[in-house]
């Protein structure tokens, strides 16, 4: 199974990743991880990357899902980047999805992320929900990482919680 935790900048890809992968019993990796050094730092200077940026970065993590059962958390903001990750074949998303408001509060609450505040609303700008025809589940981030990651893996397993 390949799953793709996605949606905009503080929506808890790492909290719901990790609890996820304790539940699922695999890997969780972080896309934040995968991007190249000056995206970081473009990013970190308060600057929105632009689709050329994203490319390499999107390519990186199509070469780690398709390495087998993997938990990726990407922002995966839109359709054609959800696209260029199905490369890797069999990937579910799973969006992780919440009010500006409610994400803003996580972002200013956290500590030693390089994405700052102030580029939430170019991640919201270029967020295009999954299409019915995605066949992603999407997710209230409301409730804690756990009950969310419980969530997703009674959805995707068809197990109940």
């Amino acid at each position: 199974m390949k799953i793709v935790l996605m949606g905009v900048a503080g929506c808890g890809k790492s909290s719901v990743g990790a609890a996820l992968s304790a539940l699922l019993a695999m890997p969780y990796i972080d896309g934040d991880d995968l991007h190249p050094a000056a995206n970081v730092a473009k990013m970190a200077a308060g600057t929105p990357l632009t689709d050329d940026d994203r490319w390499p970065w999107l390519d990186a993590c199509t070469e780690t899902l398709a390495t087998g059962n993997i938990i990726l958390g990407c922002s995966a903001l839109k359709r054609v980047y959800r696209d260029r990750l199905r490369r890797a074949g069999g990937v579910r998303f799973v969006h992780l999805s919440g009010t500006r408001d409610l994400i803003a509060a996580r972002m200013a609450q956290r500590s030693g992320h390089y994405m700052p505040l102030s580029l939430l609303d170019s991640q919201f700008a270029a967020l295009e929900p999954p299409a019915p025809d995605e066949n992603a589940l999407t997710i209230s981030i409301g409730p804690t990482p756990k009950s969310i990651a419980t969530a997703i893996a009674a959805q995707l397993t068809g197990t109940t919680p």
